[in-house]
């Protein structure tokens, strides 16, 4: 039995549960208005944050693709190996986001489940920081599945399927460098209004 077929099954089963966490986590009371106001402050805020970061990052990807590329058509690197660095990159990117927008819808519930108890509070707060582990476990957990049966079937060698995978996660890598940056200070922000 091919025991490399659980990757992409556990991969599935990981993003399904981060599914399953978020729609939790979003049926929670937001609180008042007051809060939602300040809640969607945050969110807007973290969108715009999101969106100047990556297009700068987009800038640093595509010059590294642009290397990668270079020292591909030059024999030094497998023909796939800028794939893999963008794709590291964009499935870092995807879970960011995901993390972030889940986090920003989190905070106001966290704040209304730990006024009823502690350990409520903690459940809700739990459930969402799990949505960004899971997904990031599932996406990498997933495209690297995909892409190593890809690459098998093209006829590369072990060795060149490594070196794709390597590359797959220094992208992965960078991306996640540049967001931890400064992003988490919109997934931190205390709810400072009076919730009674």
């Amino acid at each position: 039995m091919d025991f490399i077929i659980l990757a992409p099954i556990a991969s599935i089963l990981a993003l399904l549960f981060a599914t399953f966490l978020a729609w939790k986590v979003l049926k929670e009371d937001e609180g008042p208005a007051d809060m939602q106001e300040i809640s969607n402050a945050i969110r807007r805020a973290a969108a715009t944050y999101l969106k100047r970061e990556y297009s700068w990052v987009a800038v640093f990807f595509a010059a590294m693709t642009a290397v990668l590329a270079t020292m591909s058509f030059a024999g030094y690197l497998s023909p796939y190996v800028p794939i893999a660095f963008l794709r590291g990159g964009f499935f870092s990117a995807m879970a960011g986001y995901i993390g972030m927008w889940i986090a920003t819808r989190a905070s106001a519930r966290t704040t209304m489940a730990a006024k009823e108890s502690l350990n409520r509070g903690l459940r809700v707060a739990f459930a969402s920081g799990s949505v960004m582990g899971l997904t990031v476990v599932g996406l990498a957990l997933l495209d690297v599945s995909v892409w190593y049966y890809t690459l098998k079937a093209l006829g590369q060698t072990p060795a060149e399927i490594g070196e794709n995978m390597l590359l797959f996660g220094i992208g992965a890598s960078s991306m996640a460098l540049f967001a931890r940056v400064g992003g988490g200070i919109y997934t931190k922000e205390p709810m400072l209004v009076r919730t009674s």
